[in-house]
């Protein structure tokens, strides 16, 4: 990022292939919409283009990027008056030839979309930290500079959320 900040702007290709997966991870299970995801993470790189300037090389890329793709994700908020997440999930078919395989294949996909829908259920700052800290895997430090908060307080938001996300699972699965 430090070569695009000055000017070398034909890298911003090499980080697009580099995080656009993840960013898109991020920002799908942010939306639950792919098309929406797919949207969000163009305006995100047109953004580090944009505002360039302001990366300082100090912190993490990845930090500085999330926090991008937050603020993104919050403007497309206001736009629209809220963010709803609506998970893209497609039930799929019952099989009528069952193998062992194919039965733990479809309770794992079951036990995915359960926890799909649990994570729609939780609160957005929820939500957001358990995104970012289990899906993303960024450590608690990050999170607290994305979030401009205290590693403590990630913590115990993280903690709070976990044990929200695992009380609306256990009462979707049973």
């Amino acid at each position: 990022m430090l070569k695009v900040k000055a000017g070398d702007l034909d890298k911003m290709g090499l980080l697009f292939e580099r995080y656009h997966k993840p960013l898109f991870g991020f920002l799908y299970h942010t939306t639950g919409q792919v098309a929406q995801s797919e949207d969000l993470v163009q305006t995100v790189f047109y953004r580090m283009l944009k505002y360039r300037h302001t990366f300082s090389g100090e912190g993490e890329f990845r930090t500085w990027m999330f926090h991008l793709a937050r603020n993104v994700v919050n403007d497309a908020a206001k736009k629209n008056n809220r963010v709803v997440y609506e998970a893209d999930i497609t039930p799929r078919s019952e099989r009528t030839i069952s193998t062992p395989a194919a039965d733990v294949q479809l309770e794992t996909k079951q036990e995915s979309e359960v926890l799909h829908q649990a994570l729609a259920k939780l609160s957005p700052d929820h939500r957001e930290v358990l995104i970012l800290s289990r899906f993303q895997e960024l450590s608690y430090q990050e999170i607290a500079e994305i979030l401009k908060t205290s590693e403590g307080n990630i913590k115990v938001k993280v903690h709070r959320a976990m044990k929200e996300l695992k009380g609306i699972f256990l009462k979707e699965t049973h």
